[in-house]
């Protein structure tokens, strides 16, 4: 059976270059770092004390005052990426066709600054200063409510809690939902506001932050490099809205690019560390060529995982050199986290974004940070500067905690 085409007609961005998509887009081609001093909490006993911050925010754009101050960050931003993705790709506000418009959001952990504060106020002061909505706004599912509720979206509603491959794979499960024909819009993505205390303390115990870039935090993040530390935890939220393209053609939508390929498999291997034979990544990019219907000479651009920690940035190179072979050595390579640090579950939802664009405008935002080679990474990262190159297919890595992979291939529009 002949399958529907998914074409992303919407896009919304909040990230640490900024709370747009333009902004996030121009500070990627300039090679702009968003990593910054902690402002969110007081850092300085950390040992590391940087973070990819959100500069610009403010949720009053998008909601009342009185909803703003419950709602928990992850919340916030995941509904203000929602409304301007819908508001970018012309659909109305409240969907005509209710049942036929799905939402699939994600997180990797959802309202963690609400479930803090909570603690802490029973802790603190007693059971009766404990939130009521402490538990609802923390749930991971809160984002999925709010953006269904905000347009009225009565068909399918699904919350994905893959750790860092989240978003990727809402991406994918939505054009899923267009090709089997079970929705005809679907508004998809991913949120992470891990910036408190508590979560930084907790990936400081892992060893996964680096430690000597509390001074220089723009140079901190650098994937492939020889020197790099470990990843920068940041902050964001993403979203795309899914069409069918019969449906976006009947209402003269503009489609960015189209959905042609997807997968998610799991290493079975550790909670924390990638597999060092690389085969659940490799498995990954292997399906998304298969369910894309295409070879690996096609992708011209990968969106690395490319966190920038000594094991994850290795493991994916070797990923990319047993799929694509002679191919590798051709393909155009960079990480949108040396720029914007790890994301987490929205990380996949941000990257997917720059992809769509990178078609759109034929350019490649660099890899910054790239000055010291590393003979286990030895592909082009297209290293500092941003690069003119049409790109018919771009393939988008996210490999999480406890061995999910997701990879996602998205095309150049052609009638």
């Amino acid at each position: 059976m002949k399958k529907n085409r998914a074409v992303i007609t919407g896009l919304g961005a909040i990230t640490p270059l900024g709370s747009s998509v333009d902004l996030y887009w121009n500070g990627l081609i300039n090679g702009k770092s968003g990593v910054r001093k902690i402002t969110q909490f007081d850092a300085s006993g950390f040992p590391c004390q940087i973070a990819g911050e959100i500069p610009d925010f403010t949720p009053e754009q998008y909601m009342d005052h009185k909803e703003a101050r419950r709602l928990p960050r992850s919340a916030q931003i995941a509904l203000a990426s929602a409304m301007q993705a819908v508001g970018d790709s012309g659909l109305p506000g409240t969907m005509p066709d209710k049942e036929r418009v799905a939402v699939i959001y994600g997180t990797a952990l959802g309202g963690i600054d609400q479930l803090d504060d909570g603690i802490i106020a029973l802790r603190t002061h007693g059971l009766n200063r404990v939130n009521p909505f402490t538990l609802p706004f923390t749930i991971p599912n809160l984002a999925a409510f709010l953006i269904a509720r905000q347009f009225q979206c009565h068909g399918p509603n699904r919350t994905i809690a893959t750790a860092c491959a989240t978003g990727t794979q809402t991406i994918g499960e939505a054009a899923d939902l267009v090709h089997q024909g079970k929705a005809d819009v679907v508004i998809c993505g991913s949120t992470e506001a891990l910036i408190k205390d508590f979560s930084v303390a907790g990936f400081c115990a892992m060893r996964a932050l680096p430690v000597n870039y509390n001074d220089n935090p723009q140079a901190a993040s650098r994937p492939f490099d020889a020197d790099r530390e470990g990843f920068i935890l940041s902050e964001g939220a993403g979203a795309l809205v899914v069409e069918n393209l019969e449906h976006a053609l009947k209402r003269s939508a503009h489609i960015y690019a189209e959905i042609a390929g997807q997968s998610s498999t799991s290493d079975a291997f550790h909670i924390a560390q990638p597999d060092p034979g690389a085969e659940g990544t490799s498995r990954a990019m292997r399906w998304a060529l298969e369910d894309a219907g295409i070879a690996p000479s096609a992708i011209d651009y990968i969106n690395a995982h490319g966190t920038s920690t000594p094991l994850n940035d290795s493991t994916e190179t070797r990923a990319i050199k047993a799929v694509f072979g002679e191919h590798a050595q051709k393909l155009a390579i960079s990480s949108s986290k040396s720029m914007i640090g790890h994301a987490m579950g929205a990380s996949g939802t941000l990257e997917a974004i720059a992809c769509v664009l990178t078609i759109t405008h034929g350019i490649i935002h660099p890899t910054i940070n790239y000055t010291t080679p590393d003979p286990e990474c030895d592909l082009d990262y297209v290293p500092n500067h941003a690069r003119k190159q049409e790109v018919r297919y771009a393939l988008s890595n996210s490999f999480g905690l406890g061995g999910q992979n997701a990879c996602l291939i998205i095309k150049k529009y052609l009638d």
